[in-house]
């Protein structure tokens, strides 16, 4: 065996120890909870200690401590009320924001690729990005009724706009050299979109997925305690009415945690399937 072979095969072994098991080497801990996960910690153990502080010196009846909010939350979480309430306004949750993303995604991937009827919905996206969604809950009321149906629809207005938006800028982004390229090799229209202008709107589109899960459980919330005095709206104004103070502030806990959890739910879709452009950007940036 030469020495040039003998290189050769050292190089190959050093490049296979060095490449594949690396990509197959688990994420430590730290990078699976965050870098910031410390700081986050430290902030609210400021936060809770500063609201045990004050409720305890200066609250009153409607101002709980964080002590009596935190046995509320898990006192609340034994209750069957409590699951039955989450279980009806998820229902509105679930399926309106189904339709935003079933319509959302297609639709701002239609307006990024054809300029023309961009110019027939965008007066109608900056509608809706600037109208208080307060004010089309009477309209939905006088329309539809105090159903699910109008729990539904101001739950996929109040998402779907995020969604049609980044969708929209993610087909924008998409450099028009690829498309160019790709029609000089005799791509056709339909391998254009699932190839070059779906994929490279995916990390814009699935941002626009996380932002709108925020604003669903906003609408869920609000046509709740606006509209139908019904599950975990409902559970809010009793709560505030009868001045359980504890329970109000561990319903609320509890709404705000299922909304962390969705998000970062999100999040994590959108780490795995975008992986790859976070790759290439890396690989580009070298």
């Amino acid at each position: 065996m030469t020495t040039a072979t003998t290189h050769r095969r050292a190089r190959g072994a050093a490049t296979t120890r060095t490449g594949p098991v690396e990509a197959r080497r688990p994420c430590p801990p730290r990078r699976l909870l965050g870098a910031n996960l410390p700081y986050q910690l430290l902030t609210f153990a400021v936060f809770a200690v500063a609201w045990e502080a004050y409720a305890t010196v200066w609250g009153g009846l409607l101002l709980p401590t964080f002590t009596e909010t935190v046995g509320a939350t898990f006192q609340l979480l034994g209750t069957a009320e409590l699951w039955q309430a989450m279980y009806v306004s998820n229902q509105a949750l679930v399926i309106g924001f189904a339709i935003a993303v079933v319509i959302g995604v297609p639709l701002g991937i239609v307006l990024g690729r054809f300029r023309a009827l961009e110019r027939f919905a965008d007066v109608y996206l900056n509608i809706l990005l600037v109208t208080p969604m307060a004010a089309i809950i009477p309209l939905l009321m006088m329309s539809v009724g105090f159903g699910l149906a109008s729990r539904v629809i101001l739950v996929a207005v109040f998402s779907i706009v995020m969604v049609v938006v980044n969708s929209r800028t993610g087909v924008r982004q998409v450099d028009p050299s690829l498309i160019e390229m790709a029609r000089s090799f005799g791509a056709t229209e339909r391998q254009i979109w699932t190839r070059i202008l779906f994929p490279g709107a995916l990390p814009a589109i699935m941002t626009g997925i996380r932002l709108g899960v925020g604003r669903a459980v906003t609408g869920m919330v609000l046509v709740e305690l606006l509209m139908v005095s019904a599950a975990l709206g409902g559970l809010i104004l009793e709560y505030r009415g009868l001045f359980r103070a504890p329970m109000l502030y561990g319903t609320i806990v509890i709404i705000v945690a299922e909304a962390l959890l969705l998000i970062s739910l999100a999040r994590w879709g959108e780490h795995r399937l975008t992986r790859w452009s976070k790759a290439t950007t890396a690989r580009s940036t070298r």
